[in-house]
C-alpha cells in the first residue's frame, strides 16, 4: 500500500528536533532506522502528518562505558552490536538480542532507540532492558530527564511515558558485576520472525552463589513487554539451582498474559516461556560462573 500524505522534515540537531514536536506535537512521528514505523505507515496504521527525520543529528551514534553505566546513543544500529568487541565481551545478552532481530539488512538501518521507544511488545529489545534494569534519557524543551524501563512502557501497546515534545536521545545500563551474567532466548517460527515468546533474564551472584539481583522480561505474550517481578523476587537471595530456576520459571509463565493467534494458542505460549525462562537462566549461570 502507498502511505498517506505527510510533510517531511529534517532536524540537524537535538533542540531542533524538539521544536518541531513541540510545534507540531502528537501529529509528528520521529523517522530514525524506520524500520518499524515505514511498514505502518505503508499499511496506513500510523498516519502522521509529519514526519521528522534524525538520521542527520551528530553525535546520537556510539556505545561506551562510562560512569559505572553501557551508554548507548539512540541512533545506534542494531548491526553494531554485531560487531562490537565490548558488547560481545561484557555484554552478550545484546548481542544475543539483537542477532535475533529481522535480518542483516534490516539490521543495518534499525536502531537501538528506535526499537524501544516504538514500544512493540514484540520488539525483542524491551525485555532485554527490563531484565537489566536500564533507564532511557529524554530529552524536552524542559531539558533532559532519565525514566527508569520499569516506568518506561505504559499499560497500552505502543504507548511509553515519553511526552509528545520529547526525544529519546540514550540508554544507559548498569555495568556487569563480577559474577553477573544473562541471556535473551525467543522462538521463532522463521529465522527473523517476531518472537511466538521471548524471555530475557539477568543476574547477579555472590560470593556465596546467592542471587543478589534478578531480573526476567517477557516479549510478546501480552499486550506490553513484561518485568516478571514475582519471579525476581522469589530469586533474591536463593542459590540459583535447578529448583529455584523452575521455580522461578513457573511463576515467569504466571506473568505472562498472552493470547491465542496464528503463532499459537495461549497455553502453548505460557508453557513456552517457562521452557525459555529455564535455559536464559541456566545461560545466565554459565555466563555468571565463567563458563559460557
Amino acid at each position: 500500500m502507498i502511505p498517506g500524505s505527510f510533510d517531511y522534515l529534517v532536524a540537524n540537531s537535538v533542540p531542533e528536533a524538539v521544536a518541531f514536536l513541540e510545534k507540531h506535537g502528537d501529529q509528528a512521528k520521529i523517522l530514525a532506522g524506520g524500520q518499524s514505523l515505514i511498514p505502518l505507515l505503508r499499511f496506513r496504521l500510523a498516519n502522521p502528518s509529519v514526519l521528522i527525520d534524525i538520521n542527520r543529528i551528530d553525535g546520537l551514534e556510539y556505545i561506551q562505558e562510562t560512569e559505572g553505566e553501557l551508554r548507548i546513543g539512540a541512533l545506534t544500529r542494531e548491526a553494531e552490536f554485531d560487531s562490537s568487541p565490548l558488547i560481545r565481551n561484557r555484554y552478550p545478552i545484546l548481542s544475543d538480542t539483537s542477532s535475533v532481530i529481522a535480518d542483516p539488512v534490516v539490521r543495518n538501518w534499525a536502531t537501538v532507540g528506535g526499537n524501544i521507544a516504538h514500544a512493540d511488545p514484540a520488539n525483542d529489545h524491551p525485555a532485554t532492558m527490563l531484565a537489566l534494569g536500564a533507564s532511557v534519557v529524554a530529552v524536552g524543551p524542559e531539558g533532559e530527564r532519565i525514566i527508569p524501563i520499569g516506568e518506561f512502557f505504559t499499560d497500552m501497546s505502543f504507548e511509553t511515558s515519553l511526552h509528545p515534545n520529547e526525544i529519546l536521545t540514550e540508554i544507559r545500563i548498569p555495568a556487569p558485576t563480577e559474577r553477573s551474567g544473562g541471556a535473551h532466548l525467543k522462538l521463532e517460527r522463521k529465522v527473523g520472525d517476531y518472537g511466538i515468546a521471548g524471555v530475557a533474564a539477568y543476574v547477579r551472584l555472590n560470593d556465596t552463589g546467592q542471587v543478589t539481583y534478578a531480573g526476567i522480561g517477557l516479549t510478546n505474550v501480552g499486550p506490553t513487554p513484561i518485568k516478571a517481578s514475582n519471579a525476581e523476587q522469589f530469586l533474591l537471595g536463593k542459590p540459583l539451582d535447578d529448583a529455584s530456576i523452575h521455580q522461578a520459571a513457573d511463576l515467569a509463565a504466571a506473568a505472562a498474559q498472552p493470547a491465542s493467534d496464528t503463532r499459537g494458542p495461549a497455553e502453548y505460549k505460557r508453557a513456552m516461556v517457562r521452557t525459555l525462562t529455564v535455559r536464559a537462566l541456566r545461560i545466565a549461570l554459565a555466563r555468571a560462573t565463567g563458563g559460557e
